[in-house]
């Protein structure tokens, strides 16, 4: 496909007051953002073709999240499209200034297009039989929405059902389609499969301040879903996309990481 036919079929309809734990902020997009976005769209449904795999787990780089020493703030499920192949993403998205959510299916542009810190991005491939179990989760929207709940919280605690972010739906997904001792049918079953196999959450050490301010001044934001002997020391423990990556490939199950440079901003 030729580059502009590429951008012009990625250019799809962006979701309105969407976001995954970005600022919020109404900002104009620009040409470069734009560029940035499609191009690194590009890069990686290249990188996708040549997997073997028809489902992959994706993770991008919207905020800079260094100082906890991560990469990677917000995962997606990119699965082919029956009849036409197409990459197509599966994510939940925080209705933005809210403490609600919804499930998006999305292009790879679109992806890309949500306020990003750098354009790189992570896919975690699954094994085949594991993969095949994903895609016919993906295949029954009814299925997904089974471990899907409303209540946004952007630290959302990972063994808790009150509420949920991105992150947590996607790993409860994988819990579901990993599970082969029972279907996995709630939330509850799914965390506790991650419970009973190992599964270790990332640890921020939040100070009173932060911890506080957050819950005073963001709706999407929230601490009352933590174990108490937790909060109050202000370790906040949530699911990222590195902890996810983490756990799936100490599995030795076949699991693949791979890194994909995305596109760099113009040098003038």
């Amino acid at each position: 496909m030729k580059p502009a036919r590429f951008l012009a079929a990625l250019a799809l309809a962006l979701p309105v007051w969407a976001f995954a734990g970005q600022s919020c902020e109404e900002k104009p997009l620009t040409p470069e953002t734009f560029r940035l976005a499609m191009q690194t769209a590009q890069t990686v449904q290249q990188r996708l073709d040549a997997l073997d795999s028809d489902v992959v787990v994706l993770g991008r780089m919207g905020q800079d999240l260094s100082k906890y020493n991560l990469r990677y703030t917000h995962a997606g499920i990119v699965y082919r499209t029956a009849p036409d192949r197409r990459w197509r993403v599966a994510h939940l998205l925080n209705d933005c200034g809210t403490d609600r959510s919804d499930l998006w299916y999305e292009g790879l542009g679109n992806f890309f297009l949500d306020d990003m810190f750098r354009f790189d991005s992570v896919a975690l491939v699954p094994p085949p039989q594991v993969a095949k179990r994903l895609l016919e989760r993906l295949n029954q929207p009814a299925r997904l929405r089974e471990l899907h709940t409303a209540r946004y919280n952007l630290l959302a605690y990972p063994f808790s059902t009150r509420y949920e972010n991105s992150n947590v739906w996607v790993l409860e997904q994988l819990a579901a389609a990993e599970s082969r001792e029972a279907m996995v049918r709630s939330r509850e079953q799914a965390q506790m499969w991650l419970k009973l196999n190992g599964y270790q959450p990332t640890e921020l050490n939040l100070g009173p301040m932060t911890r506080l301010g957050g819950r005073m001044f963001k709706a999407n934001v929230a601490f009352d879903d933590h174990p108490s002997e937790l909060r109050y020391a202000d370790r906040i423990q949530t699911v990222s996309v590195d902890s996810i990556i983490h756990f799936f490939d100490a599995r030795e199950e076949g699991w693949k990481v791979e890194e994909i440079a995305g596109a760099q901003p113009r040098r003038y």
